[in-house]
């Protein structure tokens, strides 16, 4: 039985997912797409200051190693011998940025992820020095300065820590995104670990030229980084090296991906044109703009989609980015409580079926495109006494959609061509309420595949297509087709555009809320303040006893 089930099966693919809040390891059928096993593990956030995001890099790397044994075992009790997986592909959470030691193999200091404001003075003070009409980081980058990107936590790791400083004296430091973290320590580490990283995993630090492919010296010198501790630029698609430990030692790794260019793939999003959404920590709609890159006018990313092969084309996409979407199910649980588990707020939202004029701009980290206002924090407003937590369930997702709305809007604009569909994935997609949501509040049609795996299915899918491995084709024709659920619009539009442009209002409301230097919090911080103080004390028990 088991023989026969290996011959049929044929070659296999798995695809390491690491993301914000958790990793996983899925075994793929190329003839089919369809996952065999897989296994997931939470990972830990920190906030240590305010406005900070760090997570363990030792502890991802753990997950990792965990996930890929815990499937194999699940792969093994269906009589599924691991020989069959024929390659490894790598997707991972984008600008999240690690230096650790090349001779000890110690991490430097905790990864400083994506979401991470601790930056927001370096970004105010570079972009002074930058001329509005000489901007030669978004020339060359695609990108804003933003605290988003991996250049300016790199630059505040050598600039604040000691560790990291004397690591690159000593030439024994190494920086990546966690895709480089991840594929040293698999292929070997100290003992001979490759450091490389991908075309778009590269696209995001803001030290990589997108039109050369190369990192960038001027870039480098700006930001005040050495080009000695950057990664090698490989393509998303050829083998890296191989895997040195546990069940998949000696399979190649063979694919690497960003999350957001991996679900493009996934989603079969190859054509220009083309595009989706994916609902996760953040919300990131890309648009596939071929082998041209697109400068946007609206707020959004030039980015690298991929580049599938050392000797094809590199190809090229817009990109608008949320950074929270799923983070406010999240906060919503762990922070205020009204709920216990993520999937709940359902259920909550549900049970009213409105937010009762009640509006949530979940600004926690500002606010990405097509803004770019650092200074933003988080608002709810539209309250009365009516207001009860399922109202502020329903505002919670329906914020996630009007966002979406708002990239979508500036998406058409620089395209021109408005996309008569949505295509989705993430895991907030589950939700049945917050599709139908966003479908009402775009007004087109949200396309959500049966297969909801599609960021580790477009890693799968590099992996398995690259030169030496070739167990996926990527030909149009070779590709399954992927069923999809429809979710159609079922409010007019004009109901729609009443309820987005009283989410703009609440969203003009959050902007420029903080100061990027923060006034001393004590009472007496302020000499005007504290004179008035003592004098009203100085008043109140003269008047105590006259």
């Amino acid at each position: 039985m088991a023989d026969a089930q290996k011959a049929v099966l044929g070659p296999l693919v798995g695809a390491v997912d690491q993301g914000t809040s958790s990793t996983r390891f899925l075994i793929f059928n190329p003839q089919t797409a369809s996952v065999l096993s897989y296994h997931q593990i939470q990972i830990k956030q920190e906030f240590p200051k305010e406005g900070w995001v760090e997570q363990d890099p030792k502890e991802i790397l753990q997950s990792v190693y965990d996930c890929i044994e815990k499937t194999c075992e699940k792969l093994g009790q269906q009589s599924i011998d691991v020989s069959n997986i024929k390659a490894i592909g790598v997707t991972n959470q984008r600008e999240t940025t690690v230096v650790w030691d090349k001779l000890t193999g110690d991490p430097l200091y905790n990864a400083v992820v994506w979401l991470d404001l601790r930056t927001q003075s370096t970004v105010e003070n570079l972009s002074k020095s930058i001329s509005v009409s000489n901007n030669f980081v978004k020339a060359k980058t695609g990108l804003p300065i933003s605290t988003y990107f991996s250049a300016v936590k790199l630059h505040w790791l050598i600039s604040n820590v000691r560790k990291v400083q004397k690591a690159i004296e000593d030439n024994r430091a190494l920086f990546g995104t966690i895709d480089s973290w991840l594929i040293w320590n698999m292929t070997g580490g100290i003992n001979g670990g490759v450091h490389c990283t991908d075309v778009s995993n590269a696209s995001r630090t803001m030290l990589f030229n997108i039109h050369s492919l190369q990192w960038d010296e001027e870039l480098c010198k700006f930001f005040g980084i050495p080009m000695s501790i950057l990664p090698r630029i490989r393509s998303s698609s050829e083998i890296y090296g191989l895997m040195k430990t546990g069940a998949l030692k000696g399979v190649p790794i063979s694919g690497c991906l960003g999350d957001q260019s991996a679900a493009l793939v996934g989603q079969l999003c190859l054509q220009d044109g083309q595009a989706k959404n994916t609902y996760g920590t953040g919300c990131f709609l890309l648009c596939n703009t071929g082998q041209k890159c697109v400068t946007s006018e609206h707020g959004l990313l030039t980015t690298v989609a991929y580049k599938l092969g050392r000797e094809e084309p590199v190809y090229y996409a817009l990109e608008g980015s949320v950074a929270i979407a799923g983070a406010v199910v999240t906060w919503l649980k762990d922070n205020l409580q009204i709920i216990k588990a993520s999937k709940e707020i359902e259920k909550l939202a549900e049970e009213v079926g409105t937010s009762y004029g009640c509006y949530f701009v979940p600004a926690f980290s500002g606010l990405y495109a097509p803004y770019w206002d650092p200074s933003a924090r988080g608002i709810i407003c539209g309250l009365t006494q009516f207001t009860n937590k399922s109202h502020i369930a329903f505002a919670a997702l329906e914020a996630v959609c009007f966002q979406a709305r708002e990239i979508l809007d500036a998406m058409n604009s620089d395209c021109g061509i408005p996309l008569k569909h949505l295509q989705v994935d993430g895991g907030m997609t589950e939700n049945k309420i917050l599709m139908q949501l966003q479908a009402d509040i775009l007004c087109i049609p949200v396309m959500k595949p049966a297969m909801p795996e599609t960021t580790a299915l477009g890693a799968a899918m590099a992996a398995g297509a690259a030169e030496g491995v070739r167990v996926w084709s990527l030909d149009p024709k070779d590709l399954s087709f992927v069923q999809m659920e429809k979710f159609e619009p079922q409010i007019k539009p004009e109901e729609s555009e009443i309820r987005y442009s009283t989410w703009k209002k609440a969203v003009m409301k959050s902007m420029s809320w903080v100061m990027t230097e923060a006034s001393d919090p004590s009472i007496f911080g302020s000499l005007t303040l504290g004179f008035y103080v003592v004098s009203s004390m100085v008043i109140l028990i003269g008047a105590r006893y006259i």
